[in-house]
């Protein structure tokens, strides 16, 4: 299939995360070489009612990249080198509320960024770039997840901020305890990184976060661990997988909204 074939058709883009690393029945895979390496995985091609998709596991086919390590600027190019306009994200998050539940959904529409030393940025120079990030999160795409989860039954929280820290670690009980003074809702290693390029690609992102633990014993119990998370994940991704089903044959061409024209007025 050529590249020429997908462009400007819309592609719905969708990354998977820990315990998601596969999507179609049926489906190409192509490589796609970027300016920045080689991405975690190829990019797997297949349909949903008609509408194309394609699909990655942000972490490789294996889980073989720690979240630090994943090539972010080489997956978000890479799928819109394939037509990709529109971008999920799903992705496995600890609580840091009570009231936020192991296995709810959240669709964030705020991040806070604890990361450090990433390559997180298209616009190195020489021309200076300034990408607004204040709705970091697309308006459009998260209210047909929020639509649609409802039609499922799904429990789902309508906003909500992540905090993405730089892992593989998991937080000291103290910065847990920082992050839900802060008014912060759940936090992973992932969201950040992604959504900042996909904006400044002018693609629409949206998160879906999956809760599958209390970061650092929140609820007072013991703190979180990899299997945990696996575990909750995994217990998850039928529902992840439905909500999906259902939304991406609704999904649109992209809007004239913030994300389609965040370059406008952003270089100096």
């Amino acid at each position: 299939m050529a590249l020429g074939y997908l462009r400007g058709l819309d592609v719905v883009g969708v990354f998977g995360g820990s315990g998601f690393y596969s999507f179609f029945d049926e489906f190409e895979e192509m490589e796609i070489e970027t300016p920045y390496g080689a991405s975690s995985a190829p990019v797997a091609l297949g349909e949903i009612e008609g509408r194309k998709v394609a699909f990655m596991p942000r972490h490789g086919a294996r889980h073989e990249l720690p979240p630090a390590q994943v090539p972010y600027r080489a997956n978000v190019w890479a799928m819109r080198e394939v037509g990709v306009t529109r971008l999920l994200g799903p992705a496995a998050c600890g609580s840091l509320r009570a009231e936020l539940a192991r296995g709810d959904f959240v669709i964030c529409d705020q991040f806070v960024d604890r990361t450090s030393g990433r390559a997180d940025t298209y616009h190195e120079g020489p021309e200076t770039t300034h990408v607004s990030a204040a709705e970091p999160f697309c308006a459009d795409l998260r209210r047909l997840l929020v639509e649609c989860a409802a039609k499922l039954g799904i429990a789902l929280h309508e906003g909500g901020t992540v905090v993405v820290v730089q892992g593989p670690r998991f937080s000291t009980r103290a910065e847990s305890q920082w992050f839900a003074a802060m008014g912060w809702d759940v936090v992973n290693m992932t969201a950040y990184t992604e959504a900042s390029l996909a904006r400044e690609l002018e693609l629409c992102y949206a998160n879906v976060s999956i809760v599958t633990d209390y970061d650092a014993g929140v609820d007072g119990g013991d703190p979180v661990s990899a299997d945990e998370v696996v575990r909750g994940f995994g217990e998850s991704l039928d529902r992840l997988r439905a909500l999906l089903h259902a939304a991406i044959p609704r999904i649109g061409p992209q809007p004239n909204d913030v994300c389609a024209t965040a370059l406008r007025g952003a270089r100096l």
